[in-house]
């Protein structure tokens, strides 16, 4: 099995948004963003890595390429402080573990980073399969569903949370 690593985001990395936003890859988030919009996303990863609100990062491979994204953010979860996680792998890498793999760093990450905040939350959409089944052999229970405004359009999402002080 492949060796998966996360590193942190950087400028340089916008291309991997570019590659995550396609129809297909973002089916399941209302849309593709604008040019501008992922522009302000990787700046905002990198402004909110500085003040500690986010830790973001790249997954990359055995052949130390970048094969999708995986972070986690300060949130508010039912009125309580939190931490959010959210995920993609590029379609050429998907249907090899990355993403499980990823998110078993990034839960130890967010143990050793979570300032306080006992739980991690996902909210993926209740159409997307792949990334709730991601979250149930993660170890998150769900706990209930939401719908929100997300990129100009009401998104149903699952709720998902895992509590960060229970080691699994």
């Amino acid at each position: 099995m492949e060796t998966i690593t996360l590193r942190p985001w950087s400028a340089d990395d916008i291309g991997l948004l570019r590659l995550a936003n396609t129809a297909k890859m973002t089916a399941h988030l209302n849309g593709p963003e604008t040019e501008e919009q992922l522009a302000a996303r990787s700046a905002r990863y990198l402004r909110l890595r500085v003040t500690g609100e986010a830790r973001m990062f790249v997954i990359e491979d055995d052949a130390t390429q970048a094969v999708g994204s995986i972070g986690h953010w300060k949130s508010e979860w039912r009125d309580e402080p939190a931490l959010e996680t959210g995920w993609f792998v590029v379609p050429e890498a998907q249907g090899r573990g990355i993403a499980s793999r990823a998110l078993r760093l990034l839960i130890d990450d967010a143990r050793v980073h979570r300032d306080g905040r006992r739980f991690l939350t996902a909210f993926p959409s209740v159409t997307n399969p792949g990334s709730n089944a991601l979250c149930r052999r993660g170890g998150f229970e769900l706990v209930g569903s939401i719908t929100e405004t997300f990129r100009g359009a009401e998104l149903t999402m699952n709720e998902w949370v895992l509590d960060l002080e229970t080691e699994r």
